[in-house]
This record gives structure tokens, C-alpha cells and sequence, in this order.
């Protein structure tokens, strides 16, 4: 059934309703856009939330280009498939209207519209009747009280909302307004099991179940998942070369037939310079942030990948290149803009028995193929392809411990940190926090591990009661076990990367 927009009688801007029929062509019966055949887990997330109603509103968030946006779509298809009415189904990505300046409550407004001209109730009315109404809104971030407004929706009228984003910070910031209304999913860039998908390579589904941390503290967990990656031993050795080489933006597998240097220019136009020139380049009350600074804390940070070096490291190297003064806190503040967008996971070091932290944060990149098409500098983790270039095995080291740090913050609700080397204790590379257990990480990638040298971080850090560690993970290059002590569960990175 087609539905007659009558502009007259709303108070929606022609043009803005025309926007909204173009993005939502299910109203009118007509086809959508043509979507990738694969769908990411995060599909399956999202309509595992929906399905359980913790909450009114699932929040999804992740960097800009890593498929949210198709991920809503694939829902809508999904619901569509399933006999679920068009006109039961809004979606509004917000950065593609220019007309909304003229709203004080937008999302309001475009709420009021839809029930009366496309719903044909109101969202009570339809919830009443057995046919709740879906509301999916994209990059909803970037509007002004966007929180308080979805608030007003989700506690007045019966429904369920989807809200993607791509800035930690401003969707950090609603958690406030939307308290006990929101449910939180962290988005990254492809897993092995989907690159896997898309090329053809049967991994099944992740290893990590979508309910709950707790089998994370359990060694028996972690011994299986060893075992698991061991049986499709051929499978993920050749997902993970893939992944070795392109890293995990969507765009690097689908088209996986396209040289990598055009993928790297495209990764740098539509990620990197998007969001320097974009997302980051107006500040508080319209100030314009420095973009040349920006990225050039971004080439620092790809250069410093898996690292924690200090601000003023940072500061000195950033005005060596820039011949300019630039301040430690003007440094401190723009890396937190970095961190804001998720193409940089900052990992804080862990406070225990201190009042304040001490050390630096360590660099995570969200994808080591950003690092790879903005330096112009491919460092393999593939093992066999480090025994070819044995000369890349302390930066291929240091980006494995970033893939290691950016996999675990995409796991929702897993409280990270690293633990630096303090006065007889040595570092640790991660601190896994899952309600009074803490796990440790350390990322060994390397072609022989010493039993002793290379896991006495971990053990120190079991050996110390306070910190409740029931045993330790040790993440390495190779398959074969070469640690003995119990406490330590020792596998390789390619199997880590099936959790997801």
C-alpha cells in the first residue's frame, strides 16, 4: 500500500519530507538500496535486543565507515522479510539533513509527523494493537539535546529505537538523560569470522556469546576457544592472512579484487580525513581546531600503536615536525578528540590501591590498515610473512597488542586497562576487569616465547593476592605451547580474534 504524503497539513518542510520518503522507501512499497549480501553479527545483535527488551533504546556505537549504517538497513530488511508493515518503520539519518536547523526538537517533530502521516496512529495506539512501531536513527549524535528529546519519546509513547553514533563522547554524554531507557552495543571493524564470510571461508559464528562476560573468567573458556582455533587451524590461518594484509574495514574485503593502494586512498578520504576535516575540525562555540595538528597526532598515533608514551612525547615530536609550540595540554586534549571519534581506543592504566592514575594511556588503533594507508606502510602479522621480513617483528609486536587492545574494547560492558611497569612490578600489557576478577593480558608476538622471561608480568601479577587474578592469557605469534605453568593459557592471535 503506497502512502499519500499531504504536506499541507504537517508541519514538516516539503523538502524535508521528501528527504525522509528517499530514505525510508518501504512507506511507498519501493525497493531499497542494494545492500551486501553478508550481514555483520552486529545484525544479529541488534535484533537480539530489540527481541529481549531490556531496554527501549539500543545504542550502537563504532567508528564512522565500519557498516552501521548498512547494519540498520539489514534490520529494516530483516523485519520487512518477516512480514513486518513498511509504515511500522522510521529511519532518519540525521547527517544527510540540512533542514533540521530550523527545529528546536527535531526528533520530537519528526516523531508527531510520522504517527500522523505515514503511521496513520499514534505509537501507543499501534503498540496497543499488536504492531509496535520501529524508530532507527542514524549519526543522531551530531543534534543538539538529541538525549533529552529521545527521552521524552521513549518514556511517552510505547516503541523501540535504534541509535547509531560514531562519537564516544556526545553518545556518552546522553547516558545521563536516557539512564535505565538505553542498552549498549560497541561496534568494531570486521571480525576474522565475518572477513571469513565475505571471502568465502567457513569460521561459523563467534566464539564470544552475546550474553555476558562471565564465561571471560573462566580458563576452561579460554582452553576451548585454543582448541576451537586449532581444529579450523586452515580456515583461520587463511582469514587471518587477509586480515594481515588489509586489516578489517569492510571496504578492504568487499572489494577484495581492488589494488591495496586505491583502498588506502579511499580509507584515508572517507575515515581519516572525514573525521579531522569534519567531525573534529569545529570545536566548543565554533572554534576551528587545528586539522595540520590532528593529523599529525594521528601519524604519531599510528607510529605509536600499542605503545603509552607520554604527552610530552608527543608535544616535542609534534612540534619537531610542525616547527610550531604546541603544548602538552593542547596535545592532551586533541588526543581525547581522537579518542571521541573511535578510531583510537585510549586504554587507561588500571588504578588499584591508588587515589589517582599514574602513567601514560596506551595508543589502540581501532584497525591497523588505518595505520597501514596513512603512513604508506604495510607491516605484516602474518607469521609467515615475518619470517620473510624479520626486520618488521618488533612494530608487527606492537600492532598486535593494538589489534589485541581494540578487540577487547568492543567487547560491551569489559572494563580495560593496562598496567605499567611500577616500583617492583612489572608492566602488563592489559587488565581484563569482569566484577571482582581481573585477567591479565600479555602480547608476546614473537617467533620463540621464553616460559620465563616473557610471562614474568603475569605471574607477578597472579602471585599478588589484591589483585585477584585467578590466571593469565599470553597472546603469540605460534601455535605450539611452550609454557608449562597452569596458571598461563597461552594462544595464538589468530585464534584470540575468533571471540568475535
Amino acid at each position: 500500500m503506497k502512502t499519500e504524503f499531504v504536506v499541507s497539513q504537517l508541519a514538516l518542510p516539503a523538502e524535508l519530507v521528501e528527504d525522509l520518503r528517499r530514505q525510508n522507501p518501504w512507506w511507498e512499497g519501493r525497493p531499497m538500496p542494494v545492500l551486501p549480501p553478508h550481514r555483520r553479527h552486529l545484525v544479529g545483535q541488534i535484533h537480539r535486543r530489540l527481541k529481549w527488551k531490556l531496554a527501549p533504546v539500543v545504542v550502537v556505537r563504532g567508528p564512522r565507515q565500519i557498516g552501521k549504517t548498512t547494519a540498520q538497513l539489514h534490520v529494516v530488511e530483516d523485519m520487512l522479510a518477516a512480514g513486518v508493515e513498511g509504515r511500522r518503520i522510521l529511519r532518519v539519518q540525521f547527517d544527510d539533513l540540512r533542514e533540521l536547523g530550523k527545529f528546536e526538537s527535531p526528533i520530537l517533530r519528526i516523531a508527531d509527523w510520522f504517527e500522523r502521516a505515514v503511521l496513520g496512529c499514534t505509537f501507543n495506539e499501534a503498540a496497543r494493537a499488536g504492531a509496535p512501531a520501529l524508530v532507527l536513527l542514524d549519526e543522531v549524535q551530531n543534534l543538539d539535546h538529541w538525549a533529552p528529546q529521545l527521552k521524552s519519546l521513549v518514556d511517552a509513547s510505547s516503541l523501540q529505537v535504534v541509535v547509531t553514533g560514531s562519537s564516544a563522547l556526545r553518545i556518552e554524554a546522553g547516558r545521563d538523560s536516557l539512564a535505565g531507557r538505553i542498552t549498549t552495543l560497541e561496534a568494531g571493524t570486521l571480525s576474522l569470522t565475518e572477513i571469513g564470510a565475505l571471502r568465502g571461508i567457513e569460521l561459523g559464528e563467534p566464539y564470544l556469546p552475546d550474553n555476558g562476560l562471565e564465561s571471560l573468567t573462566q580458563p576452561a573458556f579460554w582452553a576451548e576457544l585454543r582448541a576451537h582455533g586449532q581444529s579450523r587451524q586452515v580456515a583461520r590461518d587463511a582469514a587471518f592472512e587477509a586480515f594481515s594484509e588489509r586489516g578489517g574495514y569492510p571496504l578492504a574485503h568487499l572489494r577484495a579484487e581492488v589494488p591495496w593502494e586505491q583502498v588506502a586512498d579511499q580509507l584515508n578520504e572517507t575515515v581519516i580525513k572525514r573525521v579531522i576535516q569534519h567531525d573534529l575540525r569545529l570545536g566548543e562555540k565554533g572554534r576551528k581546531r587545528d586539522a595540520s595538528l590532528l593529523e599529525e597526532l594521528f601519524r604519531l598515533c599510528c607510529r605509536y600503536a600499542g605503545q603509552a608514551p607520554t604527552i610530552q612525547t608527543l608535544a616535542r615530536e609534534a612540534q619537531r615536525v610542525l616547527r610550531a609550540n604546541v603544548g602538552a595540554q593542547r596535545i592532551n586534549a586533541y588526543l581525547r578528540f581522537l579518542g571521541d571519534t573511535l578510531l583510537l581506543r585510549l586504554i587507561h592504566p588500571l588504578e588499584i590501591r591508588l587515589k589517582r592514575k599514574r602513567g601514560s594511556a596506551k595508543l589502540c588503533l581501532v584497525d591497523h590498515g588505518l595505520r597501514a594507508s596513512w603512513l604508506q606502510e604495510q607491516i605484516p602479522l602474518n607469521p609467515k610473512r615475518l619470517r620473510e621480513q624479520p626486520e618488521l617483528t618488533v612494530i608487527a609486536g606492537h600492532l598486535a597488542e593494538s589489534v589485541t587492545g581494540a578487540v577487547l574494547s568492543t567487547i560491551t560492558g569489559l572494563d580495560l586497562a593496562h598496567f605499567p611497569e611500577r616500583e617492583g612490578e612489572p608492566e602488563v600489557d592489559f587488565v581484563m576487569t569482569i566484577g571482582v576478577k581481573r585477567i591479565p593480558v600479555e602480547v608476546k608476538y614473537q617467533a620463540k616465547i621464553d616460559p620465563l622471561r616473557d610471562t614474568e608480568g603475569l605471574r607477578s601479577f597472579i602471585e599478588k593476592a589484591a589483585n585477584n587474578a585467578p590466571f593469565g592469557l599470553l597472546i603469540t605469534q605460534g601455535e605450539a605451547s611452550e609454557v608449562v605453568d597452569p596458571r598461563l593459557i597461552q594462544l595464538p592471535l589468530s585464534s584470540f580474534l575468533l571471540l568475535r
